[in-house]
């Protein structure tokens, strides 16, 4: 018997690269404006977050990708959680839950010290994934995103 609805994590290939503008973009323009540095990560991930080891990672239902995450190298053994979106019907089911500690998993292999996000607080749900795998809100620094207004850490 197969089973149906499983829900993996794979690696980032540039063929998802559609998909993972897609989720961002759906979840980005129906909570703020789409920023010149989010279409720069997002139509050039190869220059923009692959580099220097950054990875992206895609969650995956039944063949079709149903979230995003990123990890961008910022600093020595430093990394940036950033693009984690999760389809509207896949929200609440586990996904972003697996992306985020697939992303973290990832950052400890790589030797990471701190692993930092910045968000916005009309993101509710996100804010209560990130502080449910282990992420605590320090001072906000400057950012090149106008929407974010809280910035969290881990420390690994």
């Amino acid at each position: 018997m197969t089973s149906v609805n499983v829900l993996s994590v794979i690696p980032y290939s540039p063929e998802y690269q559609p998909d993972f503008k897609r989720l961002n973009v759906a979840w980005i323009s129906a909570l703020f404006a789409l920023e010149p540095h989010d279409l720069e990560q997002l139509d050039h991930p190869e220059i923009h977050i692959l580099p220097n080891n950054g990875a992206i990672f895609l969650a995956q239902q039944n063949g079709e990708i149903v979230g995003t995450v990123a990890m961008i190298k910022t600093g020595d053994r430093e990394f940036e959680l950033a693009k984690m979106s999760v389809t509207p019907a896949m929200q609440g089911r586990g996904a972003g839950n697996l992306l985020a500690l697939a992303a973290i998993e990832y950052a400890r292999r790589q030797n990471a010290r701190i692993v930092w996000l910045e968000s916005n607080r009309k993101a509710e749900a996100a804010l209560r994934l990130y502080e449910r795998v282990g992420f605590r809100e320090v001072p906000l620094i400057p950012s090149p995103y106008a929407r974010a207004d809280i910035r969290m850490e881990m420390v690994l």
